[in-house]
């Protein structure tokens, strides 16, 4: 062995050696966030459950609320203008049919969440107005152009059928036996009231 393979020899034995570096992701200080982090994903999407379900119900029972009132307001708007004396009669027998059941809906809105209209959330408002504007829109139209009753008809049946779903969906989703049997006795007098609008003709 030369001189230079010697030295080279004693060169690489007294090298440090070089340690792994320990990866970020392997950390323990990494593992223990990952973990903190989908425990409180995991939290917040349960919370987010719980809290919708709730708000769904509250949500839902106020935007049918409105949509009563406003609907309610445009049939005793245009009711006396009907030409036929059985829509008009049709159209009393709805009209009693809402107040039944905003007067129980919103007792009973009032008594769990304290409901005022005017606290109702502004999208849900906003909603209500811009579909109550829709129809009064369509009926004053209709009115001028001499064609009330049938677009009557045809609008009304429609409101009906959604006020249905709406009610439909409050079922499906409390467990309040009071606001079930609301729903529930409001669904059969709206079906009913339906069959009849849905059924006319202006030949009756």
């Amino acid at each position: 062995m030369d001189g230079q393979d010697y030295l080279d020899q004693i060169s690489a034995s007294n090298r440090p050696i070089k340690k792994k570096r320990s990866s970020f992701l392997s950390s323990k200080f990494f593992l223990v966030g990952a973990i903190g982090l989908a425990c409180l994903i995991v939290i917040i999407i349960i919370g987010s459950v719980l809290s919708g379900g709730k708000n769904s119900e509250k949500n839902l029972s106020y935007a049918l609320a409105l949509h009563i009132d406003n609907t309610a307001t445009i049939i005793k708007e245009y009711q006396s203008d009907l030409k036929s004396s059985n829509l008009r009669s049709s159209a009393a027998s709805l009209s009693g049919v809402l107040a039944d059941t905003s007067g129980k809906l919103t007792n009973y809105l009032s008594e769990k969440y304290n409901y005022k209209p005017n606290d109702v959330d502004q999208k849900i408002k906003e909603q209500a107005t811009l579909e109550k504007d829709g129809l009064e829109s369509d009926l004053f139209e209709a009115k001028i152009n001499g064609v009330l009753d049938r677009i009557f008809t045809h609008k009304i049946s429609y409101e009906i059928s959604m006020l249905m779903t709406e009610e439909a969906k409050i079922q499906n989703s409390t467990k309040d036996e009071t606001l079930q049997e609301i729903m529930s006795t409001s669904y059969s007098s709206l079906s009913t009231i339906y069959d009849k609008f849905n059924n006319y003709s202006e030949t009756n």
